[in-house]
């Protein structure tokens, strides 16, 4: 039989505490370096960039603010009131006659109030404003101030019993529109209130 080999505590310790070569060492401290100063170089440069972008658009807002604005622009107040005034080509006109006074209103298709006139805004008092010449002024004034519009066509809706229910709608017609339905919507009571008992005298 062979001879077995007792390996004693100080060969284990000697195998542990050996050293490894320098120049392995000096390798790996190179390495690390070198990729050191290679990100802080990434980092400098990404830095620089983004400053570089924020100068130059702190640049471009503060020419926006200083360069005046040119001739061929337009305000915001003209194109607001370019908006407002809108083209209308068919409207419906409401007349309200009553004994004391004429109402005429022009409005849309759908109802929205374009523009409205009475003999009492003209002018006319007391028992003028009642009057069949005074509710053919309206109609005339509010047909001026509709041709703006380009008015072409209306649909009228008559209301109460007054005497310048029809005079109200000739004027109106006088300045060249025409007129496509009459209709009558004057409130009727179906046996609403009782009358008064007449006086005994």
């Amino acid at each position: 039989m062979g001879k077995k080999r007792i390996i004693t505590t100080e060969e284990k310790v000697g195998d542990v505490n050996k050293k490894a070569p320098k120049d392995n060492i000096k390798n790996v401290a190179d390495g690390a370096s070198k990729d050191i100063t290679k990100n802080a170089s990434k980092d400098n440069s990404t830095k620089d960039s983004d400053m570089s972008k924020t100068s130059s658009k702190s640049v471009t807002k503060s020419v926006e603010k200083s360069s005046p604005k040119k001739d061929g622009e337009k305000s915001d107040s003209t194109t607001k009131q370019s908006l407002s005034r809108k083209r209308l080509d068919v409207g419906v006109l409401h007349v309200q006659s009553t004994y004391n006074n004429t109402k005429v209103l022009l409005t849309d298709t759908l109802g929205g109030a374009v523009m409205w006139s009475s003999s009492g805004s003209l002018g006319f008092k007391g028992a003028k404003k009642g009057t069949p010449f005074a509710a053919a002024k309206v109609g005339e004034t509010l047909a001026v101030k509709a041709q703006a519009l380009g008015l072409k066509e209306i649909s009228v809706v008559v209301k109460g019993v007054g005497s310048g229910r029809e005079s109200a709608i000739r004027g109106f017609i006088s300045k060249g529109v025409t007129i496509s339905s009459i209709k009558d919507s004057t409130p009727v009571p179906h046996n609403g209130p009782q009358p008064k008992k007449p006086r005994r005298v």
